[in-house]
């Protein structure tokens, strides 16, 4: 159809056409949300009507710029921090396999130590706004480190045969193909550590004891039994959070582009690991066990805090065989941990097939996709402590809000990987299939789901801690069960050795699970090679 001129105004009807549908679609499900808020369909008014929202924010809102400057600010210091530190250990471990094996069991223990666990200790030991300034850092170093990792891993191997091939070394070869070839893993990254920062100021607020903030309105708003007032502090930070997804996600959609590549590559161009003889290997495997634990002992030296708030490696050994109550200590940390692991394999199933399945819609159907993100943000942005007394009223409190849970922490992270995965996908790989008649779904099954591997794998790294960590914040605030539990009832009896306990196990399994889907990945990887 021609474009009509009415005045000035030109009216372009197939552009027009999808801004009115989705404008249609938003429209009636804010309907449907505020209808189902009024007639209290849902847990007898849990979910309030977007209207009442509203209005409690208009009521309260002289009370959010003070608040909304302190999280903003320690979150942004975080932000800044954690992806700098980031994407430096990203590059060295991508250029260093022996230095990425090394590290491998600190870098998933930073990612799943317990925030409910170490915001006390981070408290009493860091000054002023040292604690949410942290866990904002700490929020985006994994994933942003992950993504450079992948992105530097995934350059075509034939940009770096050209650049060898007019003579350029290692540099050249890092500044023109591999770098540009990781822009979008990086900014996809960027995309995740923005909610990450902003939920991990939130949460060390919880513990801070501090007056301003997100988390301290929210501590202080819980007991007064008014949803509209913490949906509408969810909404808040959801929108903070969508902010910084969304400036991100426009740069990197701005320079994608660029760096794009022209055709499907047969392979990648992953740095070969060193030949290392089965001494060295061992050797290696030692150092990545032990290293954990020696940077643990030198932070605990360095802390200077009484031994009874702060546990040495020896200090929790011993706690765990030699004390009065160790056996005892020992049969209920392995119950709790046969609580808490089913649902967390379950909510890291759950969570990156549901990132997928978005993922693949957002491919297939992004009109739908955009309709599901302001829910996802949602999930990601909603400070836990106030998202699970909600869901508790929707789920119950057992295993299927463990499950929500899960599913809330995980899916956010695994669907911004596999999105920015299917959308790497060159257009000439696409043109190619629909040259041959392939639909869309074809497409995305032959073509596009394939070249994603690298990225689903690593969705489900990202995904396997975090399941955990929003397990045992279920068992915490809702179920009364497992590790969760465990660690509720220690901090409420000062028992510092089962706190560190818990944290230690569940840090070990989640490095257990990261390097079992690390292996899993190799053996694809292997076998799609050979």
């Amino acid at each position: 159809m021609r474009p009509v001129r009415i005045g000035w105004v030109r009216l372009r009807p197939a552009r027009w056409k999808p801004s009115l549908s989705l404008t249609l679609e938003v429209a009636a499900a804010l309907a449907i949300w505020e209808l189902a808020g009024r007639m209290k369909w849902i847990a007898d008014g849990a979910l309030p009507a977007p209207s009442a929202i509203l209005v409690r924010l208009w009521i309260d809102w002289a009370d959010y710029p003070p608040h909304l400057a302190a999280t903003l600010t320690t979150a942004a210091v975080g932000f800044l921090i954690g992806n700098a530190i980031g994407i430096v250990c990203g590059t060295l471990f991508a250029f260093s396999p022996v230095a990425e094996r090394l590290f491998r069991g600190v870098n998933v223990a930073i990612f799943a130590l317990p925030a409910i666990a170490i915001v006390p200790v981070l408290v009493l030991t860091l000054p002023s706004d040292g604690a949410r300034i942290v866990l904002a850092a700490l929020g985006c170093y994994f994933t942003t480190m992950t993504a450079t990792m992948v992105g530097l891993a995934s350059a075509d191997p034939r940009g770096i045969d050209v650049v060898r091939g007019w003579g350029g070394g290692r540099a050249a070869v890092f500044r023109y193909v591999r770098l540009p070839a990781a822009v979008p893993a990086i900014l996809s990254g960027l995309q995740v550590g923005a909610p990450n920062a902003l939920l991990g100021s939130i949460l060390a607020e919880f513990g801070g004891g501090g007056r301003w903030g997100l988390g301290a309105y929210l501590i202080g708003s819980l007991g007064r039994a008014e949803p509209d007032r913490l949906w509408g502090i969810g909404l808040v930070a959801t929108a903070c959070a969508a902010v910084g997804y969304a400036a991100f996600g426009l740069l990197g959609r701005a320079l994608t582009g660029s760096v794009r590549a022209a055709t499907l590559p047969t392979g990648t161009a992953a740095l070969p690991a060193p030949a290392l003889g089965r001494s060295g290997r061992l050797a290696l495997a030692a150092g990545a066990v032990l290293m954990p634990f020696a940077l643990w002992w030198g932070a605990v030296a360095a802390s200077g805090l009484p031994a009874m708030l702060v546990k040495s490696p020896l200090d929790v050994f011993a706690y765990l065989t030699a004390g009065p109550r160790a056996e005892g200590v020992r049969e209920r940390l392995i119950g709790a941990l046969a609580e808490t692991l089913p649902p967390s394999l379950a909510g890291v199933a759950l969570g990156v097939v549901a990132a997928l399945l978005l993922a693949v819609l957002a491919e297939a159907a992004p009109r739908l996709a955009r309709l599901m993100m302001p829910l996802s943000l949602f999930t990601q942005a909603m400070p836990l402590v106030a998202l699970t007394p909600i869901l508790v009223l929707v789920f119950g409190r057992g295993t299927a809000v463990m499950l929500a849970v899960t599913v809330s922490v995980t899916f956010f992270p695994a669907y911004v990987l596999l999105a920015q995965g299917l959308a790497a996908v060159p257009q000439g790989a696409r043109d190619l299939g629909r040259a041959y008649g392939a639909s869309r779904w074809r497409e995305l099954r032959l073509i596009a789901l394939p070249a994603a591997v690298p990225h689903l794998f690593a969705a489900i790294r990202l995904a396997a801690p975090r399941a955990i960590l929003g397990v045992m914040i279920a068992e915490w605030l809702a179920t009364g069960t497992g590790l969760g539990n465990l660690l509720n009832r220690a901090r409420g009896m000062l028992d510092y050795g089962m706190i560190w306990s818990v944290a230690v196990l569940s840090v070990l399994v989640s490095v257990a699970l990261y390097e079992l889907v690390s292996a899993a990945e190799g053996a694809v990887m292997r076998r799609r090679g050979g």
